[in-house]
């Protein structure tokens, strides 16, 4: 049905929007634009929050990096230098201490009693050491010589001697000797002693394998 208002426009009715339309276009107007501040929010705040974080800890790194370095290569120094402290416990460990040797071989032979077990001395004493790696077969790491006497009629005090070298600690680092020889340097009743008797001392050092 048409209808017509005849009225004058001044006594005719304003037209008016719909109130739900209003709240419905106001609802939508405050989605959006709450939606526009939240991605201006994440697009400005969060990104500057996060590009200021980042630029605290790439100084950080920068600052840090040297002292990585540094770590690093103290790491690699201490390494070389415990590997060089192995090497040299481990050659200490293998070494005679050829000092403590000639202390220990005095011993043995002051231990004679003047001549009541043995009465013996020595013109030279020398040592030849070798790494222990010598030829197949050969376990050895060198040689003590000595040249001896023993100032005694009975021949068995060198045996004497021998023995009490063999039962003390000088002999560890060594194979045991070779039995008892020699023969009469000096035979001279105006003298003291009056009989002499030289003899050779050979004895072997014990490898690294066998000590």
């Amino acid at each position: 049905m048409i209808r017509i208002n005849l009225l004058p426009e001044v006594y005719q009715r304003k037209a008016r929007t719909p109130v739900k339309l209003m709240v419905a276009v106001a609802g939508v107007v405050t989605v959006v634009a709450s939606l526009t501040a939240w991605l201006g929010w994440l697009a400005f705040g969060v990104s500057a929050s996060v590009h200021s974080e980042l630029a605290v800890l790439q100084t950080e790194d920068d600052g840090l990096r040297p002292q990585v370095e540094y770590h690093k290569s103290l790491d690699a120094e201490s390494a070389q230098h415990r590997k060089r402290e192995e090497t040299l416990a481990q050659i200490t460990a293998s070494r005679i201490s050829w000092t403590r040797k000639v202390d220990e071989f005095v011993d043995v032979v002051n231990r004679g009693g003047d001549g009541d077990r043995h009465l013996v001395w020595f013109d030279s004493l020398n040592v030849q050491q070798t790494d222990g790696g010598g030829p197949k077969g050969q376990t050895g790491a060198g040689s003590l010589t000595a040249s001896g006497h023993s100032g005694s009629d009975n021949f068995g005090q060198v045996a004497n001697f021998l023995d009490d070298l063999e039962d003390s600690t000088f002999i560890e680092d060594f194979h045991p000797p070779a039995p008892p020889e020699g023969s009469e340097t000096l035979n001279d009743p105006e003298l003291m002693p009056a009989l002499v008797w030289a003899f050779p001392l050979s004895i072997e050092i014990k490898g690294r394998d066998e000590q």
